[in-house]
């Protein structure tokens, strides 16, 4: 990984800092590579990375049963007991993770999460990997 890339978790603290109630913010790659997290530890944000990859590997498989559709997952929301799991699309083959305990809210977690892709998208991209080293 680039410097720039080792650097980039101070960039999410004005996510977790600016939406009431989030608990784990993380940036992976679409294959589970824990990109850059803020307020977690490197074992939950290997956790969330790996979970995520699963179900963004699912929802785009699902996305693309939408005939008119370009089959891209852009967002998946999970509402379990106690809180929300976000999941959104964030750059080429990256993706920002969010999970916030259930006094969150909603809208104002989409919004900030949509405008930390639109101003950060470039950023939050992973590179292709060839044998485990980035191309």
């Amino acid at each position: 990984m680039t410097q720039q890339r080792r650097n980039m978790d101070w960039m999410l603290k004005d996510l977790a800092s600016s939406v009431p109630e989030t608990r784990h913010v993380v940036v992976l790659s679409s294959d589970g590579l824990c990109m850059a997290q803020y307020s977690t530890d490197i074992d939950v944000a290997d956790r969330l990375a790996a979970a995520c990859a699963g179900l963004q590997s699912l929802s785009a498989a699902i996305a693309t049963e939408f005939p008119h559709g370009d089959g891209q997952m852009r967002l998946v929301v999970i509402e379990v007991s106690g809180g929300f799991f976000y999941l959104m699309a964030a750059g080429a083959g990256a993706y920002l993770a969010v999970l916030a305990d259930s006094g969150v809210d909603a809208g104002l977690m989409g919004q900030r999460m949509r405008d930390l892709v639109a101003r950060l998208g470039e950023h939050l991209t992973s590179p292709p990997r060839v044998d485990g080293q980035v191309t």
